[in-house]
């Protein structure tokens, strides 16, 4: 691990966002660490650092707008929006799935950079591309701040993540004794 990961992990640590325990993600796979980035989003002098060195991994990935799911993005999102002076947009749930709203719209040929905050198997950012498409518009690239599914999340577009860190995930029915023997939690995205 280099010197900017553990610098990362530090952060996460102190900010309360890495948590141990026994946790049911989103994915509907169980873990025994779970990245809570709203944590982390609670103090926007780091989420500026962090998104600040998100965005220097970007490089020279062109974009227009910079688009966020609800609800685990949008700080990230609108921090990435900040500081590239682009315009920011997010999809938020309806009816169980994720769609844009607030009469938010996607000119034909805008090209459209995803902000998400972690994946594990990237469902949130296929379906913001998907959304992306489907109204005219270009997905360039997605950008995450942890991608906890030690790469095997892909996309049609470049995926760039501040922290590629795979703690273990296990199926519901192929959790280890010394895992299953702790309480499970949902604890949100």
């Amino acid at each position: 691990m280099n010197a900017q990961d553990e610098k990362i992990l530090e952060i996460f640590r102190e900010t309360g966002a890495l948590l141990e325990g026994h946790f049911i993600l989103r994915s509907g796979l169980h873990s025994g660490h779970f990245f809570q980035c709203a944590r982390v989003c609670e103090h926007m002098d780091r989420v500026e650092e962090l998104v600040g060195m998100l965005a220097q991994k970007l490089g020279d990935a062109e974009c227009e707008t910079v688009m966020a799911p609800a609800i685990g993005g949008l700080v990230l999102g609108q921090e990435t929006a900040r500081q590239l002076k682009k315009r920011f947009i997010f999809a938020e749930k309806e009816n169980g799935s994720l769609a844009l709203r607030r009469n938010f719209k996607i000119r034909k040929g805008e090209k459209i950079l995803i902000v998400e905050d972690v994946v594990t198997r990237g469902g949130r950012v296929q379906e913001c591309i998907d959304i992306v498409k489907s109204n005219g518009g270009i997905p360039v690239a997605a950008a995450v701040l942890v991608d906890r599914s030690g790469g095997r999340a892909k996309f049609e577009v470049p995926c760039v993540s501040l922290l590629e860190f795979s703690f273990p995930t296990y199926e519901p029915d192929k959790i280890p004794p010394e895992l299953a023997s702790i309480p499970a939690v949902h604890p949100g995205s």
